[in-house]
This record gives C-alpha cells, sequence and structure tokens, in this order.
C-alpha cells in the first residue's frame, strides 16, 4: 500500500502512534524536505484545514545537512531558522531508535522542543513533535518529487552554528 500525507492526515491520533511505533527510523535525509505540520486531534477536516494554513503562512518544512544540523524553512519565502541537531538516537514513545531533532542544546526560541520522526514509507517520514517531554502534535517531512518547488535541492543548506 503507498502510504500518502493525505492518509495521514486523515489517520488521527492513534492510528499516527501506532504507524510510528512500525516503523524503522530510516536513513536521515539530506537537502530540503517539505513538511505538513498534523494537530493530535487529525482526521477532521479541520486538522486539514489547519494543516495547510500552516503550510502557506508559518512552516513549510526543514532543510537537513550533511554535518548534522538542520534548520527550518519558515514562512512563505523559505526563511531558514531554528537550527537544531539531528542524530539517530531513542524515542521517548517507545525507546526504540529514531531520528532526533535535538533543539535544547541550540536553540533559545525551540529550547524545550524535541522531535523524533521514522521512516513510513521511502522518501516519507512521519514524526512526533514533544513540548518538555509531553507529545503535542505531529508533522511530515516529505522529500520533494522534482523541480519546480519553492526551494530546490542543493539550492538551502542548514547553518551550522558558529
Amino acid at each position: 500500500m503507498a502510504l500518502s500525507e493525505k492518509e495521514l492526515l486523515r489517520a488521527g491520533d492513534g492510528g499516527l502512534v501506532e504507524l510510528f511505533r512500525d516503523s524503522p527510523p530510516g536513513d536521515i535525509p539530506k537537502g530540503p524536505l517539505e513538511g505538513t505540520g498534523i494537530v493530535r486531534w487529525g482526521g477532521s477536516r479541520l486538522a486539514q484545514l489547519l494543516a495547510r494554513l500552516v503550510r502557506l503562512g508559518v512552516w513549510r518544512g526543514k532543510v537537513f545537512d550533511h554535518e548534522g544540523y538542520l534548520s527550518n524553512r519558515m514562512t512563505a519565502f523559505d526563511v531558514l531558522a531554528i537550527v537544531a541537531q539531528v542524530y539517530i538516537g531513542k524515542s521517548l514513545m517507545d525507546d526504540r531508535d529514531c531520528i532526533v531533532i535535538d533543539y535544547s542544546r541550540i536553540s533559545l526560541v525551540a529550547r524545550g522542543v524535541r522531535d523524533e520522526m521514522r521512516e513510513v514509507r521511502p522518501g516519507l517520514y512521519l514524526g512526533v513533535v514533544w513540548l518538555f517531554g509531553v507529545r503535542v502534535g505531529w508533522f511530515t517531512l516529505r522529500i520533494p518529487e522534482g523541480p519546480g518547488g519553492p526551494v530546490e535541492a542543493g539550492e538551502a543548506t542548514a547553518r551550522q552554528p558558529g
């Protein structure tokens, strides 16, 4: 079965928990990925509308560099901001390996945030958002399928703190 972002938006919190627990971490991606935010009470039309609004005006995805860092793609202008470290580590959900996106040592704005993600199909990641150890939301990240998007592969790089 080919899993899509649209199906993940309709899955609801219980379905996303199950899928996350059943998925492998996958490889840490490189370059820009397109993102979709999913509220915990996903599955409703309101949740799908909120995901579109967030994508249009607030958060559009992440850009992974080759040295263990990423930047978030913010606003419709793809401003790179809110840097984090990226590594394989144990999930707060089930103590199994996942890709950890750790803001605690680098970001003043997102110090209490920890993202974790696993690859649910090739090129599509499901992520969980933790705020001070409490699960508050979900997101998807997908590798762009081709040229023509707002950020082409290789155009933007995550900024390493310096």
